[in-house]
């Protein structure tokens, strides 16, 4: 520990994005955090940190670290790791005292508890966690909640409470005394947990500020129940800080929020942020010792808050670090604190990689600690400002420390600006203070100005010459050609010279960096006159005194060359690997002749001295070569990668090295002096310190920088042997973290999302952090081009230089760089032992002859036998050709004899292949021996060819190829890879077969494409693929894709009625429209139409007009929707609906004449608009639309179809007027009325008969030929439907003085309902004529019960007098007469006798299937069922009134028998053949009906219609229903 004691540090940075990763020891004396993968332990107890030591074991990030807070154990701590571990130590050995990997996932979160002296819990990602008491290796696990943990802490006042946060927000609190319970489940966050804290003073008391967010108190200030009083004693506060920007007090008694705290909008000092970029935030807090009031937090950009919990309204808070640059530049991870005498100390570790003490009682920054995130790659110091150290670091920032600070030991600046790359090289200027060069990984190079006052924000002066490589040295020297053959005063006294990767030597003007920089090849070229390729070069070197230049290159020469035009002088063929280093000695000695010596560094471990006294002296034009060196310092065991020379003696030289030790010489005695072993990686850079002889300045891959004293150390030479080894298994640790290159260090962590946005300018994120992980993948200086060369490995491993160097025989070597560089390091690998069997299997493919081989490498004795036997073989075969050599048991001997023994070798091999399941090599095999065709029908047999055979196959001949793709195809099917073997089939012209192929397994759309590819357009099979592809389809109900593959098979039709199977309107139309451009006209025409009706149901008559009109065919039909969409216009306008349609109609916006009868108002719509100008189109319309025939209207018949074809009756009829045939006319109005009629629509029959003919029929009459029998009875029928219509509305509408007539009457009125009830009853045993009263009650909607009450109100409000209306009535009723007709009254009489008689007969017919039914069924008692069945048949045949139920069934008859029934049914029938014909063709009301109507009517009637009603009630109205509604008016 002395000497860790004695050395300076720059350690590594502490690692990000942890909850606790640092923490402060209880004695107040050590303050330690994570650095990667170790722990770096301050000393705090004086007023500036000294470096304590590391803790060195984890093999991966370190994710978690405390100090145990127990009187009399601050020396141990505890340590958690990505490598899955927990380790515990004493920091008095730093050395692991226990260790424990109780976790399968991730550490997150890590405490050790401040009350049990020997309690360590962790949590981890997955949310479990571990409570650990090590003194008893005792463990207990809990899983509070499935969720990513993100900070825990343990309770500093009750032992058993540990509060933990989540990524998610949650925090929760648990008991571990007893296992699954949870005390509180806190909400309100909504964003990861970075920090919790308990408050250090237990006990809640309530503080006056707190009272917004609990219940107000009562009057006398305390909460009701008690609570204040518990949980004033019992609880504790609890303060989480989350990404959310809020800090939240808890409450724990209450489980719940007490306070919420908002960070303020600080803004960061020197600039405000760029608002594009969202703001990193990681909110930790502290909460002082003995302070339950105030509380400490970190907030954006690197401030730190001292918050002041008493303030109410906007909380109060302090800034610590009041004057310019004590606060930290980026967010602050950690805060620990210590007590020293009477202040408390404050930690922090942030992003800007600085850790920082603060005073509490004065908030002002103590000391600030630098530390590195990088490789350490280059050291500088400054010729001119004395003791100022550069240095360049692989976190893209350069650090320049004055080490002779006397008031900050730790003064250092950082440079960062424009840099985004590790910097690997540095170089002051000879003599302008504060100029330093910089090279990067990236092949920049640049001129800082560290001097200025502003230097903090100025950026650097960029050479616009990039190297395409990592940028290796920088040298200051005197100008060459051009830049020195210029005229004076024109340029700088000395220039930059830059080496890279790429091997080549740019010279600079820095006076014009944006200039173009010379190749000084250029120049050696011309002054030496080479012809050949250069070496690359990889070092350079001026002599102080700027007349000698040394190349160093990569084949290991070193060439020295005369300034200024680079004359060569001598070469030095002494290293034979890459050079690394080269330095002159310094001037200034009491011996010049030493300040010819040059010593040198290359991959090889042995550094040389030369002296080049005589070179410089000779006279010789010709360069000289040297080969035999002037010191050899040997001692090293791995590559040398820096040197320097001390200034304050002579012919003393320092080397870094890889194996991790820096050795001081003596040269002249080639003695090893010291020997330093203090860092954990391998070093790369080396300084002697110019101020003090005794000190040296060392960068390494451990990230830091040490400064420490010859004089100190107890080594004096390199480590050799076992403990070389020893050393190496040290720094073996750490490759854990680099082998990991895809995984970021912080990927536990919500850094994820951070990463990539590198802070806009600031230093480039992705590079710190490939430096953080990748510890190997830029192995110090001169490696970037030669990475994957493994001779740098055996190099390390010995110092056999020989090419044998390369034989896998050196690696196997205990060396952790081979295990780096050959295996993808497992979970835990053992730690010494590297895997050279990797290497073997990367490399080595199988043996394709392994027996052979094995026998070539028996024992010795064996081997002789085989050359004799092979000897006297060959003998026996020269003497006698014919005998083939009879090898026995040694076949492997084939390879030195003739063909055919080699042919037994390979059969042999062969075989032992195939038994050890590979094919594959035994199929090479016979392809060498010539023999493919066996292989090939070997293969197809056990079903094993593969694409490979099949490709060799055409070696065997053309039928052999063709044999084996269709074996192959075959194989192939069985695998169901049928497109697969289809493809081979075509390979071999197969296309009708592959095609099948394909169609068979359904895939029709492959088969199409080969087909359409590879075949004649006119090939049936074509047509084929498609109709069967578009019946599968159809199937499916894909109709859209089946119609085009009809249209691809040429068949349109086909298509059309595929896409009209779904019938809705689209697919209608679209098929009509395809139909028409297929030139299917009618199909078309029939699709337009059933479209058209479609659209009708929603009332759309814009839509059917636009489907129709693309038809002459379907003018008729245009010319009916016309009419239709005005009929039900005046419809809606006579009754207009109550219910709202879901869908309002779309009538089109036609002008109509008001004026005009219905009739005249169509024909113009016609005419005006649908273009029908002359009576040929309507003649030619009135045809088209006779030609259909709709089928008669019933009372199942939708209404709007009804509709549709009373339209189409009325378009007849409209056309027939319009062209002047009223006879035609008055059938097809006769036919709308009658429809109406048939569908039970008495409403809509009268609305038609006063819509069509609001005159009445009179002046209907006289227009018609009276001579046409027909037209006078459609003309009659006509007249008597109307006059039907009439009739009832009378009926319906009585007067107010007749009714109250009737009330005084003494003979008891019928009320509406009793009047029904004759007309129900005598519609029940009726055709269907009949049944339509009743329904024509229902659609009107009309309830007749009360319509007494209706007309009561309509008469109250009429005024008019009513015997004038009683006289208009009557004259309306004597138009009624033409119902009474006598020859229709008794043809209706038949056509009834005939259809009870056929009633009759179908229900006898009934009846006997019935009984033969049951008669099959079950014999007994049948006849029993049959008389009953019959009796309650006839009864039903006879429907009579309620009130007289029982005479009927008194009055049931005898059944009358089938003789008797036919004779009745023929008399009826001959009866009926007596009527004229033109009586039968058309409807006519039912006659018997309108007289009981008129009787019903009483006093209002005529009295001569009275009597002619009677009279032929009383001779036609024998049927049942007609006597009984007639008994009142007959008696």
């Amino acid at each position: 520990m002395a000497a860790a004691g004695a050395v300076r540090v720059l350690p590594a940075s502490p690692n990000w994005y942890s909850s606790r990763c640092s923490d402060a020891s209880g004695d107040g004396r050590l303050f330690g955090f994570a650095a990667r993968h170790r722990v770096c332990l301050l000393d705090v107890s004086a007023a500036a940190p000294a470096f304590y030591g590391e803790l060195i074991g984890h093999t991966d990030r370190i994710s978690g670290f405390a100090f145990c807070r127990c009187p009399g154990q601050s020396s141990l701590c505890a340590s958690s790791s990505d490598d899955g571990s927990v380790r515990i130590w004493d920091t008095e050995a730093l050395a692991p005292v226990g260790e424990y990997s109780l976790h399968q996932n991730a550490i997150s979160a890590l405490h050790w508890s401040p009350l049990v002296k020997d309690l360590i819990v962790s949590g981890d990602e997955k949310g479990v966690i571990v409570c650990y008491w090590h003194n008893r290796s005792d463990s207990q696990q809990f899983f509070p909640e499935p969720r990513n943990v993100f900070c825990l802490t343990c309770s500093p006042h009750n032992e058993n409470l540990v509060a933990i946060g989540y990524k998610d927000g949650m925090v929760v609190i648990i008991d571990i005394s007893r296992k699954r319970e949870i005390i509180h489940r806190l909400r309100g966050h909504d964003d990861e947990i970075h920090c919790l804290v308990w408050c250090p003073v237990p006990g809640e008391e309530r503080l006056p500020a707190w009272q917004d967010e609990l219940q107000v108190p009562s009057e006398d200030g305390r909460v009701p129940n008690g609570e204040q009083d518990t949980a004033t004693k019992k609880g504790c506060y609890l303060a989480s800080g989350s990404k959310d920007q809020t800090i939240r007090i808890w409450s724990c008694t209450r489980g719940r929020s007490v306070m919420t705290l908002k960070l303020p909008p600080t803004k960061r000092r020197g600039g405000a942020v760029d608002p594009a970029v969202k703001e990193r935030i990681w909110l930790t807090l502290h909460w002082p010792s003995g302070r339950s009031t105030e509380i400490v937090s970190s907030s954006f950009g690197g401030e730190l808050l001292l918050w002041d919990l008493t303030q109410s309204g906007k909380r109060k808070w302090t800034l610590l670090g009041s004057s310019e640059g004590q606060n930290h530049s980026r967010i602050v991870f950690n805060l620990s604190s210590v007590k020293h005498q009477d202040k408390e100390l404050l930690f922090s570790i942030s992003m800007d990689r600085d850790v920082k003490c603060w005073d509490l009682s004065t908030l002002e920054c103590s000391w600030t600690m630098p530390s590195l995130g990088g490789f350490v790659y280059s050291l500088a110091f400054s010729p001119v400002d004395t003791g100022c150290l550069a240095i360049g670091v692989g976190d893209s920032m350069i650090r320049v420390w004055n080490t002779l600070s006397m008031n900050n030991i730790y003064d250092v600046k950082t440079f960062w600006q424009s840099i985004k790359s590790k910097v690997t090289a540095l170089a002051w200027h000879p003599t302008k203070e504060g100029c330093l060069a910089f090279g990067t990984d990236d092949g920049k190079v640049g001129i800082f100005d560290t001097f200025s006052t502003s230097a903090k924000n100025k950026p650097p002066q960029i050479s616009s010459t990039y190297h395409k490589k990592t940028v290796y040295t920088l040298a200051w020297g005197p100008p060459t050609p051009p830049l020195s053959s210029g005229g004076e005063g024109e340029q700088p006294s000395v220039t930059l010279y830059s080496c890279a990767g790429e091997g080549i030597v740019f010279q600079h003007n820095p006076w014009k960096l944006n200039g173009e920089a010379n190749d000084i090849n250029k120049v050696i070229r011309d002054t030496n006159s080479i012809k050949h390729k250069l070496p690359a070069h990889t070092e350079i070197s001026w002599k102080p005194d700027g007349k000698l230049l040394a190349l160093g290159n990569e084949d290991g020469s070193i060439e020295i060359f005369q300034a200024p035009n680079l004359k060569l002088l001598c070469t030095i063929q002494q290293h034979h690997k890459l050079i690394n280093a080269i330095r002159w000695h310094h001037e200034h000695g009491s011996q010049p002749e030493l300040s010819c010596l040059i010593a040198s560094g290359s991959i090889n471990a042995t550094i040389y001295v030369h002296n080049l006294k005589s070179v410089i002296e000779s006279t010789s034009e010709s360069p000289l070569t040297i080969t035999e060196p002037f010191r050899t310092l040997a001692g090293h065991t791995a590559k040398i990668t820096s040197l320097s020379w001390s200034p304050h003696h002579e012919g003393r030289l320092v080397s870094a090295c890889y194996d991790g030790t820096a050795q001081v010489w003596d040269v002249m005695k080639e003695e090893p002096l010291c020997n330093y072993r203090g860092h954990e990686g391998r070093l790369l850079s080396v300084q002697w310190s110019p101020v003090d002889s005794d000190s040296v300045y060392t960068g390494a891959d451990d990230f830091s920088v040490h400064k420490w004293h010859i004089s100190k150390q107890e080594h004096t030479r390199p480590p050799q042997g076992k403990k070389s080894i020893e050393l190496e298994k040290k720094r073996s640790m750490q490759p854990k973290v680099k082998s990991k290159k895809k995984k970021k260090p912080t990927e536990k962590s919500p850094a994820k999302q951070d990463l990539s946005d590198t802070m806009n300018g600031d230093e480039s994120m992705k590079e710190i952090l490939l430096e953080e992980n990748g510890v190997l993948e830029h192995e110090g200086k001169k490696e970037a081009q030669e990475t994957e060369l493994p001779d740098k490995v055996s190099m390390t491993v010995s110092k056999d230089t020989s090419p044998s160097a390369y034989d896998h025989s050196s690696f196997s070597l205990p060396k952790p760089f081979v295990t780096q560089k050959a295996t993808t390091v497992k979970k835990d690998p053992p730690k010494e032992k590297p895997a050279p069997d990797a290497f073997l299997k990367k490399r080595k493919p199988r043996s394709m002859l392994p027996f052979s081989t094995f026998m070539d490498h028996r024992a010795k004795d064996e081997l002789y036998q085989d050359c004799l036997r092979l000897a006297t073989c060959l003998k026996t075969k020269g003497d006698n050709e014919d005998v083939s050599p009879d090898l026995k048991d040694r076949i492997h001997l084939g390879l030195f004899a003739d063909r055919a023994s080699l042919h037994e070798m390979i059969d042999v091999e062969g075989k032992n292949h195939l038994e050890n399941g590979h094919p594959e090599l035994f199929q090479q095999l016979m392809l060498w021996k010539g023999d493919m065709k066996g292989v090939l029908q070997a293969a197809a047999e056990r079903g094993e060819l593969t694409d490979q055979l099949v490709a060799m196959s055409p070696m065997v001949g053309y039928q052999a190829w063709v044999w084996t793709v269709e074996a192959f195809a075959k194989q192939l099917c069985f695998q169901e890879q049928y497109v697969k073997a289809a493809s081979h089939l075509l390979s071999i012209h197969k296309v009708y077969e592959a095609v099948e192929l394909l169609k068979v397994n359904h895939f029709y759309r492959e088969a199409i494409v080969i087909a359409k590819a590879r075949l004649r357009p006119e090939d049936p099979i074509l047509k084929d693929l498609y109709t069967s592809w578009a019946a599968l389809l159809e199937k499916d109900g894909h109709y859209s894709m089946a119609a085009k593959c009809y249209l691809g098979a040429s068949s349109p039709y086909d298509a059309v009625k595929v896409l009209a199977k779904k019938g809705d309107v689209t697919s209608l139309k679209t098929a009509a429209e395809l139909a028409l451009i297929s030139g299917e006209e009618e199909l078309s025409a029939t699709l337009s139409f059933r479209c058209a009706q479609d659209l009708l149901l929603p009332r759309n008559w814009v839509g059917a007009q636009e489907v129709l009109q693309q038809h002459k065919s379907l003018f008729g039909q245009r010319l009916v929707f016309c009419l239709n969409e005005l009929l039900c216009k005046c419809l809606s306008e006579r009754s207009p609906c109550d219910r709202k349609s879901p869908v309002p109609p779309c009538y089109h916006s036609w002008e109509l004449n008001r004026e005009a009868s219905f009739l005249d108002m169509v024909i113009e719509v016609w005419q005006n608009i649908l273009g029908m100008d002359t009576t040929e189109q309507a003649t030619c319309a009135r045809e088209q639309l006779c030609s259909v025939e709709h089928p008669p209207s019933t009372s199942n018949t939708h209404p709007k179809q009804v509709l549709f074809h009373i339209s189409h009756d009325l378009t007849l009829a409209a056309l027939s007027y319009h062209i002047g045939t009223w006879d035609e006319a008055v059938k097809s109005i006769l036919g709308a009325v009658t429809r109406s009629y048939d569908a039970g629509n008495f409403t809509l029959m009268q609305d038609i008969c006063s819509i069509i003919l609001p005159e009445g029929c009179d002046n209907l009459r006289h227009k018609l030929d009276s001579t046409n029998s027909q037209s006078m009875a459609a003309s009659r029928s006509l007249e008597a439907f109307v006059a039907y219509g009439l009739l009832y509305d009378l009926w319906w509408n009585p007067l107010k003085d007749f009714l109250v007539l009737q009330k005084a009457v003494s003979e008891p009125a019928l009320c509406p309902s009793e009047l029904t009830a004759p007309e129900k009853t005598y519609i029940s045993g009726q055709s269907s004529s009949e049944e339509i009263c009743d329904q024509t009650a229902v659609a009107m909607d009309e309830n007749l019960c009360n319509t007494t009450e209706v007309l009561q109100c309509e008469i109250k409000s009429d005024s008019r007098t009513s015997s004038v209306d009683l006289v208009d009535r009557q004259s309306k009723l004597s138009g009624c007469k033409v119902l009474l007709s006598e020859e229709i009254a008794a043809l209706q009489n038949t056509q009834r006798d005939i259809a009870k008689v056929q009633e009759i007969l179908a229900d006898m017919i009934h009846q006997h299937q019935q009984q033969r039914n049951s008669l099959q069924e079950n014999t007994n008692g049948s006849t029993q069922e049959t008389n009953l069945q019959q009796s309650t048949e006839t009864e039903s045949d006879k429907p009579c009134a309620d009130s007289s139920q029982v005479n009927c069934k008194e009055e049931v008859k005898e059944p009358i028998t089938l003789p008797e029934l036919t004779k009745q049914l023929l008399k009826a029938k001959q009866k009926l053949a007596e009527f004229p014909d033109n009586l039968k063709v058309f409807p006519f009301p039912d006659v018997l009906e309108c007289c009981l109507v008129l009787l019903h009517l009483g006093s209002e009637c005529p009295p001569e219609l009275q009597e002619q009603a009677l009279d032929l009630l009383r001779k036609h109205g024998s049927a049942d229903t007609h006597q009984k509604a007639g008994r009142r008016f007959l008696t």
